[in-house]
């Protein structure tokens, strides 16, 4: 059985980090594990986004 390996970076979970300032390493995917999926958000006019696998936030 072939084990699947984290490639989890070392991004800090418990903050939301800005999308200006930390660009997406590549383009539609989470900078921390690489997933696709995204919970979002809409909150006094900021648009939250979080990856449903890592739960990494970032603020567009």
């Amino acid at each position: 059985m072939a084990t699947e390996a984290k490639e989890d970076k070392s991004y800090d979970l418990t903050i939301v980090y800005d999308y200006k300032e930390h660009p997406d390493i590549i383009s539609g995917r989470c900078d921390n594990c690489g997933n696709a999926h995204f919970k979002s958000s809409v909150k006094d006019t900021i648009f939250l986004r979080e990856c449903r696998k890592c739960g990494m936030k970032k603020s567009i």
